[in-house]
This record gives structure tokens, C-alpha cells and sequence, in this order.
């Protein structure tokens, strides 16, 4: 057994979401078949604490809206082309020693995760993207706001189409990991629900205060 958690949308005002730990049973292995059965095993355990229906973001979810809505699928305009927003990510990491690797932006996501692995040299000193840096720090804070940026466009759709109590992602431990698809999804909603989308669209400052807030909160 272990537990990950799943994420709530917050109708509070000064919250982004309810983080919320779930037990399951756990399938291990990298095939897509057995990460599925971790997902229903999730989800299931999820249901027995009255937390449903939940969207798998992920390039692993059973359903094609949660696969759209991964960060390999998600595309953004950076210089006035749609770049993959992983690739974005990856591209706009500034290192101590090794600096930027802006030839990752135009990579497939795959081969821009891969990459940095093998370029990076030193610690993360900011993000440098749209002419401007960002602050490294609350951890997740530009990555979620890359997520805005490329959601907020498509706000009808999503409205149609992404309705969901809470929102999961397989790969993400937090033992480990710092970014996740499910979180950002579930700011996103909160935003929305809270009628400020359109400013941390257009303005990293206001998300970085909304998210600095809500992180102390919780």
C-alpha cells in the first residue's frame, strides 16, 4: 500500500485547493497497463472517502481529457510559436554553472526532460522565459503558472469539458517530486471558481502572491 494524494479545488477564498493523502494498493512497473490499474486503485480508494468523480492528469489517464491535459499534450505561444509546455518548462531553466538551454524549447517534451538531465550543470537559479525572469521559489510556482497560461486559452472548453470533483497524477510522489499536473489543474479550477484566471493569466506577479499566500495557509 501507499498513499498519494489527490487534489480539491477551493471555493476559499486565500486557498487554491485541498490536498487530500489516499491509501491504495500500488502496481508496480512502467508499462501503461499497470500505472492504469494504480490509477483505478486510486480512484476506488478515493470513492470510499466520497471523493469523486477524479481526473487523471497524466499522459497515463484512462481518458483522453486527462491525457490532453498533460504537460507533454498542453502547447503555449512562447516568441510566437506553440511550444509543448514541458519543453517550455525544461527551456526556461536557468542553472548556476551551465546557464539556459534554450534549444530545448523546439525538442519534443521526451527528448527536453531527458536532455536537461545531461545539460544541467549547477543549481536552479531562475526561469527565463518571455523576456523576464522568475523567482525559483515557492518551488512550484512557474511551472503551475506555465499550466494557466496555456489553460486559461482554452477556458470554454475546459468549462465544457473538465468538471471534476478532484484531479490525480500517477507519476507524481511527493517524496520526490516538486512539480504536478493534478495540482496546477486544481489551482486553475480554484481560479476560476474565485474570478481571478484572467489576472494570473496575464500576470505572474498575481499568481506568485495568490500561491505564496495560499502556501502559507495551508
Amino acid at each position: 500500500m501507499v498513499t498519494r494524494p489527490v487534489f480539491v479545488p477551493s471555493i476559499k477564498h486565500g486557498s487554491l485547493y485541498e490536498w487530500v493523502p489516499v491509501e491504495f494498493e500500488w502496481y508496480p512497473g512502467f508499462a501503461t497497463s499497470q500505472k492504469q490499474k494504480s490509477i483505478q486503485s486510486l480512484h476506488s480508494s478515493a470513492q470510499k472517502m466520497n471523493i469523486f468523480p477524479i481526473l487523471e492528469v497524466s499522459t497515463k489517464s484512462p481518458l483522453e481529457v486527462g491525457r490532453r491535459l498533460s504537460a507533454f499534450s498542453l502547447k503555449l505561444e512562447v516568441d510566437g510559436r506553440l511550444r509543448t509546455l514541458e519543453s517550455v518548462y525544461q527551456g526556461s531553466k536557468v542553472f548556476s554553472e551551465s546557464g539556459q538551454h534554450i534549444e530545448l524549447l523546439d525538442l519534443d517534451p521526451f527528448t527536453a526532460k531527458k536532455r536537461i538531465r545531461e545539460l544541467a550543470r549547477g543549481k536552479i537559479v531562475a526561469f527565463r522565459c518571455f523576456g523576464q525572469d522568475f523567482p525559483t521559489e515557492p518551488k512550484n510556482a512557474f511551472y503551475d503558472w506555465l499550466y494557466i497560461r496555456a489553460i486559461y486559452p482554452h477556458r470554454n472548453w475546459v468549462e465544457k469539458n473538465i468538471d471534476f470533483y478532484a484531479y490525480s497524477d500517477i507519476e507524481f510522489n511527493p517524496q520526490k517530486s516538486i512539480n504536478c499536473q493534478a495540482r496546477a489543474v486544481a489551482e486553475y479550477k480554484s481560479l476560476e471558481i474565485q474570478g481571478s484566471s484572467l489576472e494570473c493569466f496575464e500576470d505572474f506577479d498575481v499568481f506568485h502572491r495568490l500561491l505564496q499566500y495560499a502556501q502559507v495557509r495551508e
